[in-house]
């Protein structure tokens, strides 16, 4: 059997790199381990970690192609945050202009969540635990 150790990191090519860092860093307030400028590529790649944990390397790219991103779409589903405090986070989300969805209920844990979107619609989760 494969002995898969944990997940590595979360790739993301965002369209406007500077918002998006700024939404990654400032908002969700994850830490720059290291930004790379790849001048042959024309591409930033941005390393950054929570809790001290290596979790989303962000990319830029001249011109990437859109892909259709909803909760329920096809594909990658969402990523997904754990927070103490559901209500808290969503209204430091609405302090920073960002709407979310109307909490859910888990239908199996009876834990509550929310979603919301980056800049570049990317479905995020908030699940309380």
């Amino acid at each position: 059997m494969l002995k898969l150790l944990d997940i590595h990191h979360i790739a993301i090519i965002c369209d406007d790199y500077e918002r998006s860092k700024k939404f990654y860093t400032d908002v969700l307030g994850l830490e720059i381990l290291q930004e790379i400028y790849r001048a042959e590529r024309d591409s930033f790649k941005l390393d950054l970690a929570l809790n001290g944990n290596y979790v989303i390397e962000l990319f830029s790219f001249p011109n990437p192609p859109k892909r259709v991103s909803r909760p329920e779409a096809l594909g990658l589903r969402h990523l997904a945050f754990s927070v103490g405090d559901l209500e808290e986070s969503i209204e430091f989300l609405t302090d920073y202009g960002i709407a979310t969805e109307s909490i859910r209920i888990d239908e199996t844990t009876g834990k509550r969540f929310t979603f919301f979107a980056d800049p570049d619609g990317l479905p995020i989760e908030f699940y309380e635990v």
